[in-house]
């Protein structure tokens, strides 16, 4: 540790520490334009010049890369000296770039309010590039890429890439963005830019994340696409902060293999796609928002901070929330979702309550079917909700004749007036369908359970039996089975966490004796019945060239009995013997 002075403040510091970061443990501020603690400063701006006075010696120096090391150094940061130099700069900074907002400011700082000299390459451009040269040093020295650097020489200086072309070698990490101090580097995403706002997202935003705000247990990862480390070998800034030296960089995806008895498959939904029904204008249309995304803006630590707004940042005058998005539809599915007309409730209720917003609620029947939903609905009505029961056609766009901004048109048919009508408003949130699991057929042949024709796993019995399925040890529960709403969810895993339970405690399980049954000396080894069986149990033994039937995966169902050519496969208790002897013991009577 070194003693020194700074501006008549003794100060005691680590050795090697820079004039800036000196000055800002004794709370003095120092103006600089090109410095970062991500990377080595170069003192490019000069405005963080500084007077160092050691004896009788005065220097003058850039405070963000001049290292402290003697004890008893005196620093000037806003001498008469250091004044008339800063304010030079600032003058020509000025000159050249008047509208950029941070030169504007530390001009004021420093007291300079208008240039006295008048630049030749004068830039207007709010966000011009000042040459700062931040974004090269962090392509280079942080990103390890390389792909910015400087070209020409004087006023004709300027930062550009190699040969004015797209590089190849640019891996799109936004670092350079992240570093300029005037917002001249923008990352744009090369997709279709109207519909949804930059910041909804509802899962990773940066390379390091926690996936979800809900995750448990509550542990960051890192995505390897996005991760600069792993794209090219630069950064590692993370692992430098991190105190407990949790991050490796060569960990890698495991498969694991357990050994267990029974599982609970409880895969949850997806949402249908909304940009197949082009006729709502989700992704093409400003202010036409998913259920999720909505319930993102409402969240406190949302985009908005939990206030409703549109694109533009106004508050809306009028909300269309419709519902059965793809649910109960010909085309798309014909179930229904179930969830849909509850959190539309819910959401017109927010609505009301933190806007002064007309809400609509365009519906094709009201299913509040639990405990309190009905009773929900009517205050919704109390509240002033508009309903309107009839499918909605088309969403379009409207403009006004007084050139204010433009508006939604929902184009819909109610049915409890007979008439067709056209309501205006500012925001539409759609209610998308439940879909099971994009995956869900390949979940269905790894553990040989069924689907319905809906896509859901399905149940062993729709009422005696909802939480197991065909293949035994194998339950399931929540959306995997069909869509349900937190408590019917709920109440179902506990069920299946309790079969489970039961079935532990026992040590022993019964097996169902009803099973099929290969007789050797009559298989021909065909192996038709290997790919009929729906439940895989059935392998092919290649030193005695027959088909065996694994007891534990049978279901008894019959399909390799019918199929067998050479009747060489038998259900056990319903053999021909035994058939016959029944019959004989039933005539005998």
């Amino acid at each position: 540790m070194i003693n020194v002075n700074i501006d008549g403040k003794e100060i005691q510091i680590v050795e090697e520490t820079t004039i800036v970061r000196a000055a800002e443990s004794a709370g003095i501020w120092v103006p600089t334009l090109c410095y970062s603690e991500l990377f080595e400063p170069y003192g490019v701006c000069r405005i963080c010049s500084v007077e160092v006075i050691r004896g009788k010696r005065s220097r003058i120096v850039t405070a963000c890369n001049y290292p402290l090391r003697d004890n008893g150094t005196k620093i000037l940061t806003n001498s008469p000296r250091i004044q008339t130099i800063r304010k030079m700069i600032m003058e020509l900074l000025l000159s050249r770039w008047p509208n950029v907002q941070i030169i504007k400011d530390i001009a004021e700082a420093v007291g300079v309010k208008e240039p006295r000299i008048k630049c030749l390459e004068r830039d207007e451009d709010p966000n011009a590039c000042i040459l700062c040269g931040n974004c090269v040093n962090i392509c280079k020295d942080v990103v390890k890429a390389n792909v910015l650097s400087f070209e020409n020489r004087g006023i004709k200086r300027e930062i550009s890439l190699p040969f004015d072309e797209k590089s190849d070698e640019c891996i799109v990490c936004g670092a350079c963005a992240h570093v300029c101090p005037t917002g001249h580097i923008k990352i744009k995403t090369l997709g279709y830019e109207r519909g949804a706002l930059q910041d909804w997202y509802l899962g990773p935003k940066t390379a390091i994340n926690i996936p979800t705000l809900q995750a448990v247990p509550r542990v960051p990862i890192i995505n390897e696409e996005a991760c600069i480390k792993m794209q090219t070998g630069g950064c590692g800034i993370c692992s430098t902060y991190c105190e407990p030296e949790a991050i490796n960089y060569d960990a890698k995806d495991e498969e694991v293999e357990i050994e267990v008895g029974q599982i609970l498959l409880t895969t949850g939904y997806q949402t249908i796609d909304l940009k197949q029904m082009p006729q709502y204008g989700y992704g093409r249309l400003d202010n036409v928002y998913s259920s999720l995304e909505f319930e993102h803006m409402l969240n406190s630590t949302g985009p908005t901070g939990g206030t409703i707004l549109c694109k533009d940042g106004s508050v809306p005058r009028a909300v269309g929330i419709i519902h059965c998005i793809g649910s109960r539809d010909e085309n798309f599915h014909k179930y229904c979702s179930r969830v849909c007309c509850m959190y539309a409730l819910k959401f017109a209720h927010l609505v009301k309550d933190r806007t002064p917003a007309e809400v609509y609620q365009f519906y094709i029947d009201m299913r509040a079917f639990g405990k309190g939903y009905e009773e929900f609905y009517k205050r919704l009505l109390d509240e002033g909700v508009n309903m309107i029961r009839g499918k909605v056609a088309e969403i379009s766009e409207g403009y006004l004749t007084n050139g204010e901004k433009p508006f939604l048109m929902v184009k819909c048919e109610d049915t409890l007036i007979g008439k067709f009508r056209e309501i205006p408003v500012d925001m539409v949130i759609l209610c998308p369908a439940i879909e099971p699991q994009f995956d869900a057929s390949n979940i269905k042949k790894i553990f040989s359970i069924s689907q319905s024709p809906d896509k859901f796993f399905l149940e062993r019995h729709p009422k005696l039996d909802p939480v197991s399925t065909m293949t035994d040890g194998v339950f399931i529960a929540g959306c995997a089975q069909g869509p349900k709403d937190i408590p019917d969810s709920v109440a179902q895993a506990s069920a299946a966490a309790a079969r489970i339970l039961s079935l532990i405690s026992l040590g022993e399980v019964a097996v169902d004796p009803i099973k099929a049954e290969v007789a050797d000396e009559y298989c021909s080894g065909c192996r038709i019945c290997n790919s009929l069986c729906p439940y895989t149990a059935i392998s092919f033994e290649e030193e005695k060239k027959v088909s065996f039937i694994n007891d534990m995966l049978c279901k008894g169902c019959g399909t390799c009995v019918s199929a067998c050519p050479s009747s060489a496969i038998t259900g056990k208790g319903f053999t021909d013997k035994q058939i016959l002897a029944e019959l004989e013991g039933i005539l005998s009577v």
